[in-house]
């Protein structure tokens, strides 16, 4: 890095000097209302030269649990102790967040939508914008998603495979679990590494509602990355992570029949094959169908609506060594959090991910 570079870094425009932070709102298109839209950015700079760092929530609008991770991050960065760059996104999708929708207004995916163009869609703009001016200026990325409404996933982050260095980013991480999984045309995912940018996916919560154990186990990750890092002093309270379970092979239970469901079994829970997982009757509980686990493993999402269709999907189960052991040290991060929550607090929501 040139020692101009150093001393200040710029985006949208604007030039934020070494050891301070700043707030960005880079335009992205005019709406029908005649205004312009704004990408926000809280750009943290640091005192000493270092890698820069993107962490994202809300590509998709209605998965909101990244931006509470970034409003806690956000309070604990000291741009003075930081080596580097963190470039803080609390909602890249605008559009779909002011509506509670994952899409845009033009229904259009903008995980499906990278790199954009300046002159397509408006999820294309977006996409131009974001990727242009935060995905490109950095060496690595943490995207924060969640599971689809009325499903709940377990924290997981999902990596690409065959990538060593993001191999110790996600076991850095700590989440409960690391899948190795398959990128997609036009996702973000794709298009960074296509730009030579890694990329950490997180998994964690419900669409449209926090939960404890998401929001803490996306801010102490990110933290214990930035550590891993060198961009900040490792902390004593982010040491004691549990050994993640990896996993590059995952698999969809679906009900049986249509009815109401009766979950025996919920995300976080280890599993063997032949275990109940649910049972699906009628209406009024008649001819009763037991919902099966194919496989061993650790479930990693499930339905929280108990009405389903014939098909629908119930579970999400990721195959690991030693299920048991790892459901162990899952319950064991639960109870840690629980035991912080002051009195008065609801149970953590449980639901599951986009389902394909």
């Amino acid at each position: 890095m040139g020692e101009a570079e150093q001393n200040e870094f710029e985006i949208g425009g604007h030039h934020v000097p070494a050891c301070s932070s700043s707030d960005i709102s880079i335009p992205i298109t005019t709406l029908a209302t005649g205004y312009s839209s704004m990408l926000s950015v809280r750009v943290f700079h640091g005192a000493e030269p270092g890698p820069t760092v993107f962490v994202s929530g809300a590509v998709h609008g209605d998965e909101i649990v990244g931006t509470a991770v970034i409003q806690h991050l956000a309070q604990q960065i000291d741009p003075s102790r930081l080596s580097g760059t963190v470039l803080l996104v609390p909602v890249t999708n605008i559009f779909g967040f002011l509506n509670r929708s994952r899409y845009l207004p033009d229904r259009r995916d903008l995980n499906r939508s990278f790199p954009g163009s300046v002159s397509g869609s408006l999820a294309s703009q977006l996409a131009q914008v974001f990727f242009s001016e935060v995905v490109q200026r950095a060496s690595l990325g943490i995207d924060i998603h969640t599971a689809a409404v009325h499903r709940y996933n377990l924290p997981q982050i999902r990596i690409d495979k065959g990538n060593p260095r993001l191999v110790k980013l996600a076991m850095a991480f700590g989440a409960p679990v690391i899948i190795e999984s398959p990128l997609r045309e036009g996702s973000l995912r794709s298009k960074a590494k296509e730009e030579g940018v890694d990329m950490l996916l997180l998994e964690a919560g419900e669409a449209l509602r926090f939960d404890n154990l998401s929001i803490e186990t996306g801010v102490a990750g990110v933290l214990r990355v930035l550590a891993h890092l060198g961009m900040i002093d490792a902390d004593d309270g982010l040491a004691g992570v549990s050994v993640p379970a990896r996993s590059n092979k995952s698999t969809w239970v679906r009900s049986t029949r249509g009815g109401v469901a009766h979950p025996a079994k919920t995300s976080g829970d280890p599993v063997r094959k032949g275990d109940l997982l649910a049972t699906v009757a009628g209406l009024l509980g008649e001819e009763p169908e037991a919902v099966i686990s194919p496989i061993d493993g650790i479930i990693i999402g499930h339905a929280t609506l108990p009405v389903v269709h014939q098909g629908d999907a119930l579970f999400h189960i990721a195959e690991v060594s030693h299920p048991e052991q790892v459901g162990a040290q899952i319950d064991s991060i639960k109870e840690a959090i629980r035991a912080s929550e002051p009195e008065g607090l609801a149970e953590v929501l449980l639901d599951e991910d986009e389902v394909l």
